[in-house]
């Protein structure tokens, strides 16, 4: 194998994979609607992005304040979300399933490392068609902490049993990428909404428009 090819792949499901974060973010919308509240700052929802519920409660209950209704919010939010991805596989990011061919005729392994829950994940892989390229996932609520901490991705690393200096890791959001760092893995970043912030910028990692950009190095 070449020096320049990755032992291991790890990816982040929402956002690098699959285009689900406009999805989630439209949900999200209505179901604030749906409960009465005819605006919200889309910019602590961002906050939120790649994060996980636990930490969305956080920022949503601080960043909208303590007369918000989370809990409410977030079973409808949860309910029109489920009902969508019941109903139609969520589109692929352009260009992943070429990465993800040419990595599997390379007989690299592949892993996905997400925030979403087990059930979620397993439903939008099936549907799209996609679980059988991955050896395994690590999902939301499966580690002590979750991303932007390193503990999902050193448990995705430990599973692989792959130096994780050996293993490429693609993620499209801040705390994915503040996560694969930390766990000492190759970060390519490939944002799909957000921009990345100018204090993940500082940590030297690439940034790319698209999947398509890693097909070059895998020769």
């Amino acid at each position: 194998m070449s020096e320049l090819r990755p032992s291991a792949v790890v990816l982040d499901l929402d956002g690098t994979i699959l285009e689900s974060e406009k999805l989630a973010r439209a949900c999200f919308q209505q179901a604030c609607l749906d409960v009465g509240i005819a605006e919200v700052d889309l910019r602590v929802y961002n906050r939120c992005v790649g994060t996980t519920q636990e930490t969305t409660e956080t920022i949503m209950r601080k960043g909208y304040g303590p007369e918000f209704p989370f809990d409410v919010v977030l079973r409808r939010w949860s309910d029109i979300y489920q009902t969508q991805i019941l109903q139609t596989a969520i589109p692929r990011r352009p260009g992943i399933e070429m990465l993800l061919e040419r990595l599997r005729a390379l007989q690299i392994p592949m892993a996905v490392v997400t925030s979403s829950r087990r059930t979620t994940v397993e439903t939008k892989l099936n549907k799209s068609e996609l679980a059988e390229y991955f050896e395994f996932t690590v999902c939301g609520g499966e580690t002590a902490f979750g991303k932007p901490d390193p503990a999902p991705y050193a448990k995705a690393v430990e599973r692989l049993q792959c130096p994780a200096d050996r293993c490429w890791a693609l993620e499209d959001s801040d705390p994915g990428v503040r996560s694969a760092h930390a766990a000492g893995l190759t970060v390519f970043q490939i944002p799909d909404e957000l921009t990345p912030s100018e204090a993940v910028r500082g940590l030297g990692h690439e940034i790319l428009g698209s999947p398509l950009e890693l097909l070059a190095r895998l020769i």
